[in-house]
């Protein structure tokens, strides 16, 4: 039941709309999803190389079910021929989808002047790991990696954390706001329409637990701070391999 809770979670506050991807689905198996109640319908379903295994998709959470609707098994699914993560490839490419579709209109952008790497970091503007990662903001930058923040006050909605982060999107300019607020300096608190509860829930839905938590171009999820030496090179490779 607690898998199900949080299927349900996700799918509620991610906004995801239901839709079964793909037709041939055994009977069996789809009067046991349907059985799960209408607030807990899969996003996509897909066959897998695995005979009689089906991948059930809530979102980023990848669940594997047999054709009779009977097993339902929470793991990774790896071909050990070419040593591939099937499961883990299918959430980097949902997470790449949903992180794609919040918009960077909505986030607090730092670029170079020539873009090598994009990455996406949750941030909460009171967490110490997330200052380490601002203080070398002209590093990462030097180094063609532009980096776009994403809110993600780990305290919760509502806090007074996330009060302060509504103030910082809020700020007259955003960029100088969050280095203020990250560095402790008192900020002019504001409201306005802004996006942090959205990615708040969207960090939550792709699996974000701590800040900062850099999402790569790919989906890849990269949990904690990262120098930018060490980014760069992680994200040459991701490249060129």
């Amino acid at each position: 039941m607690r898998l199900f809770n949080t299927i349900t979670a996700l799918l509620l506050c991610a906004g995801f709309v239901p839709v079964y991807a793909d037709g041939g689905i055994p009977a069996t198996l789809s009067a046991r999803l349907e059985a799960l109640g209408p607030d807990r319908t899969p996003d996509h379903v897909a066959e897998t190389p695995l005979a009689g295994l089906y991948e059930v998709r809530f979102g980023s959470l990848v669940v594997y079910l047999s054709g009779d609707g009977r097993y339902m098994m929470q793991g990774d699914l790896v071909d050990l021929d070419t040593r591939r993560n099937l499961t883990d490839q299918v959430r980097q490419s949902v997470r790449a989808e949903i992180v794609g579709g919040l918009g960077e209109e909505g986030m607090i952008v730092f670029a170079p002047d020539t873009v090598k790497h994009t990455v996406t970091v949750f941030t909460d503007v009171d967490c110490p790991y997330c200052v380490k990662l601002h203080r070398q903001m002209a590093g990462y930058n030097e180094l063609g990696i532009k980096v776009r923040y994403t809110a993600f006050p780990r305290a919760g909605i509502p806090s007074p954390t996330y009060d302060k982060t509504v103030s910082v999107w809020c700020a007259s300019d955003p960029q100088i706001a969050i280095g203020d607020a990250k560095m402790g300096r008192a900020i002019e608190t504001r409201s306005c329409d802004n996006p942090v509860r959205e990615h708040y829930e969207v960090g939550r839905a792709v699996g974000v637990t701590g800040t900062p938590a850099i999402i790569l171009e790919s989906g890849e999820i990269v949990p904690g701070y990262v120098p930018p030496e060490e980014l760069a090179q992680m994200l040459d490779e991701r490249v060129s391999g």
